[in-house]
């Protein structure tokens, strides 16, 4: 994630270049235009920064958003509640001049409707410590007894804390798998080039950034599931499902095969989408998507590649999204729907290649730039955008519908 709270000017000002770079490269696009046509459906643009999004399987059918500053908004019965869930901004870091900090995830304990547990991903000073430096916390909560709709602060514990030597590529996104594991993306620990340690840190076992973690939260502390693929390793850490990310900014599972998808920001030159397989390296900082970043850094063996990646001409941030299963689109379902942070959304078709087929989603919504910072997905698999509209200077949340 880029260029969260730059100043409404600047941000005007890059969404123009990108628009009129894409005009003039768009010849050498690889996305064709979809032919399905979809509609942006409005639920609420009271919103500020918005950064996550989850939907606990309790029959609610409440919407659960976090803002970047450290609340966690409710949108119940299609209605946005006047008082957050959670407001923690005391301890939540986020500076002006560091964009991607802040609250970034949310998941719901697969058994939420009977334990109340929920997790959130956020950054945290070290205390007596200036500047940028922070540690990415996970935490638990639970919700209140009676109470639905407030979550119980006297209640939590940190599972996981991660000094963070950057104050960008923080990852943060939660979710659990259908084993019943929580896992966790974190970038890289930010700065250009991963240069922390001889050849980063995506490429060092020893290290939880450029990382996608699996860990057991049924126990105190954490236990590591038993088939985790780093345990017997020497000097890896068990905690580690995935590894070779720069900042894998949304992560998903497919709610029908189980496969989980992440989006993965690059640096200068490609953007990508991987399908995560356990014990597997994804090349950063060696690969940028399907290409050679560092040549002369060790040559990564059996690294993966993305089942997409695109260039400059056609965005600047990945924001991974989600497998359609839902049923009101039933021309998307099987595809998967993504997005950049400039406001392009696609599709994914799995086409039996190594690349799946990469489609421009047509949409029709109100004028205006917006920024994707994230999808959502409900407990009935419709999906939604979270977005910061640019011109306004504030977030909203959008269905994705059928077009007419």
């Amino acid at each position: 994630m880029h260029y969260i709270n730059m100043m409404k000017s600047k941000r005007l000002s890059l969404m123009i270049v990108f628009a009129l770079l894409s005009a003039i490269t768009e010849v050498k696009s690889q996305a064709s235009l979809s032919p399905v046509k979809v509609n942006l459906q409005l639920v609420s643009d009271q919103l500020l920064y918005p950064t996550a999004f989850a939907a606990p399987n309790d029959e609610s059918g409440s919407l659960f958003i976090c803002e970047q500053k450290g609340k966690i908004r409710i949108i119940k019965n299609g209605k946005l509640l006047a008082k957050p869930f959670l407001d923690f901004t005391d301890e939540v870091l986020m500076m002006n001049s560091s964009d991607e900090m802040g609250l970034l995830g949310l998941a719901f304990h697969p058994k939420y409707a009977k334990n109340g547990k929920f997790y959130v991903y956020f950054s945290k000073r070290i205390p007596k410590t200036p500047g940028i430096d922070h540690q990415s916390v996970i935490r638990e909560y639970k919700v209140s007894a009676g109470n639905g709709d407030l979550a119980d602060k006297t209640k939590s514990r940190d599972v996981l804390v991660i000094n963070e030597p950057e104050s960008n590529h923080n990852g943060g996104d939660l979710k659990f798998g259908p084993d019943g594991f929580l896992y966790i993306s974190i970038g890289d620990g930010g700065a250009y080039n991963d240069r922390h340690g001889t050849y980063g840190n995506g490429q060092n076992l020893n290290t939880l950034l450029g990382k996608i973690l699996r860990i057991d939260v049924n126990s105190t502390p954490y236990a590591i599931p038993k088939d985790n693929p780093f345990i017997k390793v020497e000097n890896a850490k068990p905690e580690i499902y995935a590894y070779g990310f720069r900042n894998p900014w949304r992560i998903s599972f497919d709610r029908v095969d189980g496969r989980l998808f992440a989006g993965d920001v690059g640096q200068n030159n490609w953007e990508e989408v991987d399908i995560v397989t356990k014990g597997g390296n994804f090349g950063w900082r060696v690969r940028e998507g399907t290409h050679v970043k560092f040549p002369n850094d060790p040559d990564p063996k059996n690294w993966i590649n993305p089942i997409t990646d695109y260039g400059r001409s056609e965005g600047i941030s990945v924001t991974g999204g989600f497998l359609y299963r839902g049923k009101q689109l039933p021309e998307l379902s099987g595809k998967y729907i993504f997005g950049d942070l400039m406001g392009t959304v696609w599709t994914l078709t799995d086409v039996n290649q190594e690349l799946w087929k990469r489609e421009k989603l047509s949409i029709s919504r109100e004028p205006g730039y917006l920024q994707i910072y994230s999808f959502g997905e409900d407990q009935y698999g419709e999906v939604y955008m979270l977005v910061n509209l640019i011109e306004e200077e504030k977030g909203a949340i959008y269905k994705i519908v059928p077009g007419k």
